[in-house]
């Protein structure tokens, strides 16, 4: 949910709290109110203070019950995985999926958190899951417009496929049907969906529907100026890390790669060498990217090749990190350790 003030040079944290004040003197429209102050948070990366007004409004002793509680639910699980609640957005996520809501936005707003997270099959299956449970069993071939709220629906799950590398079925036609319809109610030629879901557009841009893009370009030009001083930083230098979970799916689906990861242990030791050995020769901005089966399949096929070329995984490396998906190395003093072990890093990778 964006806030409804523009973000031209807007204090986020100011209207929060202003906003919050107001949902005092009107508590008919706390809710909407309260959303508002939530989304100018995650904006301001106060994401802990967001998560609060999430668990507000939800609360038993809240004064008004919500009128949409599976879409604060939503709102909270994207929110709580931005800034590292995993599990929890996981459980959450499962719990909207579970009630079926008969709304779009929740599903909406929990697909594109899984697909956010590299979670490309499961945000395919909730994509899925929402069009079955909103649109009439035939309208996939019945050629009739589905309804406005579905279509984020309708483009999500052609982009995620366009990722995934599937076929086209009936509803990726719809889909093209849909935005080839909007684009003529506006008077423009459309750009075709499978060129604007390119996976190399997608990888490269982070591209949405045609609208959601130019309103996105829209708010970065009016919010350039933050931006500078983060595009100014230096590259990270960042190596590939995979999970245990993750080196074992991907063993089993390309063995070829064994020689680039003999076993974990050496996976794990190699890591951490590598990026000992760039910071004594000098190299600055060093950190690691964490790789997923389901991406590195996506990009693989957003270069035209084969998953199984080991020359792909620096590539791939190297993307992550400019999606900015790069955690820096060493890990401050007293964190846990980069290789999820749970230990601290002294205790762990870093001892010695």
């Amino acid at each position: 949910m964006r806030p409804d003030t523009p973000a031209d040079h807007v204090d986020h944290i100011a209207e929060a709290e202003r906003l919050e004040r107001t949902a005092g003197l009107y508590p008919e429209d706390a809710e909407h109110l309260l959303l508002q102050a939530a989304a100018h948070l995650e904006l301001a990366d106060a994401r802990d203070r967001a998560t609060t007004l999430y668990d507000g409004l939800l609360s038993p002793s809240a004064s008004h019950p919500p009128e949409n509680p599976t879409l604060i639910r939503a709102l909270k699980a994207a929110n709580l995985w931005e800034y590292g609640h995993e599990a929890e957005a996981r459980a959450i996520i499962d719990g909207v999926r579970g009630t079926a809501p008969a709304d779009a936005a929740p599903w909406v707003i929990v697909a594109e958190a899984l697909e956010a997270h590299d979670e490309l099959d499961q945000a395919h299956e909730t994509f899925t899951q929402a069009l079955t449970r909103l649109l009439p069993p035939a309208s996939a071939d019945a050629g009739a417009e589905p309804p406005y709220p579905t279509h984020p629906l309708l483009f999500g799950r052609h982009r995620v496929r366009r990722l995934l590398g599937a076929e086209h079925d009936a509803w990726d036609g719809l889909a093209d049907q849909v935005h080839r319809s909007r684009a003529a109610a506006s008077g423009r030629a459309p750009v075709p969906l499978d060129e604007l879901h390119d996976p190399k557009r997608v990888w490269a841009l982070g591209s949405e529907n045609p609208e959601d893009l130019r309103a996105e370009i829209a708010r970065l030009q009016s919010e350039l100026g933050s931006y500078r001083e983060a595009l100014s930083r230096p590259f990270p230098v960042a190596v590939l890390h995979w999970p245990s979970t993750e080196l074992t799916e991907l063993l089993t689906a390309y063995p070829s790669l064994s020689t680039e990861y003999p076993s974990e242990e050496a996976h794990l030791a190699t890591i951490e060498s590598s990026l000992r050995e760039l910071a004594a020769s000098g190299t600055p901005n060093l950190g690691i990217v964490t790789g997923t089966v389901p991406s590195y399949e996506a990009f693989a096929a957003s270069e035209g090749a084969s998953p199984d070329d080991p020359l792909l995984l620096p590539q791939y490396a190297t993307t992550l990190a400019a999606r900015g998906r790069a955690v820096g190395w060493p890990p401050e003093r007293g964190d846990g350790c980069w290789c999820g072990s749970g230990r601290a890093y002294g205790e762990c990778h870093g001892a010695g």
